[in-house]
C-alpha cells in the first residue's frame, strides 16, 4: 500500500505553512515539488562541480560532462528511447516543441500541406504549428473533443490526407486529464505519411511512457513537472528524423568545424544543444528520474487514481459544481467551476485556507472556448498528496461557495 506520509518527508516544502495553515499543494500539474535529493544535487553541483561541459580537459569539466551524459542515458532508459542520442536537452517542453516546428517543419512542410492539432492541446502544442502554417502557407486542422472530454479520434481519418505532414497531440490533457488513444492516432497518422509529435508533460508523470512501443516520432516534456528543476526539458526524436533536421539554434558546442567558407555541425543530439546547456538542470532532472525509479510506477498510478476518485465523489456533492473532463481512464487532474462563483475568487479563498490550486485558462484557451467559460479551478494530484488533503479541498470549496454566495 502506498505510504504518502513517508514520501512527503522527501519533499521539504511540504512542511511549510501558508497563512498559518499547513500547505496543501494541489498544483503539481503546473510545477511539481522537488525531493530533497534533487535540491541537494543541484546545490552540490553549484558548490563542487560548476564547470562548462564538453569544452574543457580539466577535472571539473570532465566530471560534470560525465554526469550530464549519464543523465541523458538514464532519461533515455526511463522513457524507452532506443539510444541516448535520441534525447535532446532543451529549456523545457515549449522549447522542445518549437525545435520540431522550426527545425523539422521548415524543411518538410510547404504550401498546401496541412497540420492536424487536437482541440485539447496546451498552447505550446498549438501556437508553434499555427505559426509554421502561416509561414509556409499550410492549413491548420483541428481534431475536436466532446463534452465528456473524450478526443473524437473517429473524426481523425476525415482530417488526414496525402498532404498531412504533422499530427500534434497530447498524451494527457493538462486541463481535462483525458488520455487520448495515442496508439490509434499514431497508427492512422503514419498510414497517411504524417509524423506525430506528442506533448508528454503530464503523461510522463502520470503513467509514464515507452516511446519505442508507442512509436511516436517526437515526444516533449519539462523537467519541473517531473519533480526536477525548472528551465530544463527533453525532446525525444527518432534518430533518423533528428539526423534529417537542420539545427534550430546555432552557436557554440553544436559544431564540428567552423570557417567563413562553411560550417559543419556536431552529430545528434549535440547539434540541437547550442551554447552552454543547462547542465545543472539536466543532471538534476536525471536525479529526479533516479528518485522515481525507487518506486513501483503502478503503485503511484493506483494512489493517484484513488485520489482522483475521492476528489470526484466529494466535489460532485457540492450543488452547482461542474467537473470538466469525465472521460474514462483520465489521470489525476480535476478541473471545475461552481455556478455563480468566479474561479479566481474561489482560488483566492482556497489560498487563504492554505490550499494551492490553479485558476485561469491553464494555457488551454480553446478548451475554455469549447465549454463557454473564461477559466476554471484545477486541482492536480501527485505522489505526495493524501486523502486528507482531498477532503480539505472539498471542505474548502464548500466554505468558499457559502462565502461567495
Amino acid at each position: 500500500m502506498w505510504n504518502a506520509a513517508e514520501v512527503r518527508r522527501d519533499f521539504p516544502i511540504l512542511e511549510r505553512r501558508v497563512y498559518e495553515k499547513p500547505l496543501i499543494y494541489l498544483d503539481s500539474g503546473a510545477t511539481a515539488q522537488k525531493p530533497a535529493c534533487v535540491i541537494e544535487t543541484v546545490d552540490r553541483l553549484h558548490r563542487e562541480w560548476n564547470a562548462n561541459i564538453h569544452r574543457g580537459v580539466h577535472y571539473l569539466s570532465e566530471e560534470v560532462t560525465t554526469m550530464y551524459e549519464a543523465a541523458r542515458e538514464r532519461i533515455a532508459r526511463y522513457i524507452g528511447a532506443a539510444a541516448k542520442e535520441e534525447i535532446v536537452f532543451t529549456a523545457g517542453a515549449t522549447a522542445s516543441l518549437n525545435t520540431v516546428a522550426y527545425a523539422w517543419g521548415e524543411r518538410f512542410v510547404g504550401a498546401g500541406d496541412n497540420i492536424v492539432v487536437s482541440e485539447m492541446e496546451h498552447h505550446s502544442n498549438i501556437i508553434p504549428w499555427q505559426l509554421l502554417a502561416e509561414r509556409k502557407g499550410a492549413e491548420l486542422r483541428v481534431l475536436p473533443f466532446d463534452d465528456e472530454g473524450r478526443l473524437m479520434t473517429e473524426k481523425l481519418d476525415g482530417l488526414l490526407d496525402g498532404r498531412t505532414r504533422v499530427v500534434a497531440v497530447t498524451q494527457v490533457s493538462n486541463t481535462l486529464g483525458t488520455r487520448p488513444d495515442l496508439e490509434y492516432v499514431i497508427a492512422r497518422a503514419h498510414r497517411a505519411g504524417a509524423i506525430v509529435v506528442v506533448d508528454g508533460c503530464q503523461g510522463v508523470v502520470h503513467g509514464g511512457v515507452d516511446v519505442a512501443r508507442l512509436d511516436c516520432d517526437f515526444y516533449a516534456f519539462s523537467g519541473h513537472k517531473l519533480y526536477g528543476p525548472t528551465g530544463v526539458g527533453v525532446l525525444y526524436g527518432k534518430r533518423a528524423l533528428l539526423e534529417e533536421m537542420p539545427p534550430f539554434l546555432s552557436g557554440g558546442d553544436m559544431v564540428d568545424r567552423v570557417s567563413f567558407a562553411k560550417t559543419t555541425f556536431a552529430p545528434v543530439p549535440l547539434k540541437f544543444e547550442a551554447g552552454t546547456s543547462n547542465f545543472i538542470g539536466a543532471i538534476g532532472l536525471g536525479e529526479a528520474v533516479r528518485y522515481l525509479e525507487r518506486f513501483d510506477s503502478a503503485e503511484i498510478e493506483a494512489h493517484e487514481t484513488a485520489l482522483l476518485v475521492r476528489a470526484t465523489e466529494e466535489l460532485q456533492r457540492i450543488p452547482g459544481l461542474r467537473i470538466y473532463g469525465t472521460a474514462p481512464g483520465k489521470c489525476a487532474i480535476v478541473s471545475f467551476n461552481v455556478e455563480g462563483v468566479h474561479p479566481y475568487d474561489l482560488g483566492m479563498i482556497l489560498d487563504k485556507l492554505g490550499i494551492a490550486v490553479r485558476t485561469g485558462h491553464h494555457c488551454a484557451e480553446p478548451v475554455m472556448t469549447h465549454y463557454g467559460v473564461t477559466g476554471m479551478c484545477r486541482a492536480s494530484f501527485a505522489l505526495y498528496n493524501t486523502p486528507e488533503e482531498v477532503d480539505a479541498l472539498a471542505a474548502g470549496v464548500e466554505r468558499a461557495v457559502r462565502m461567495l454566495r
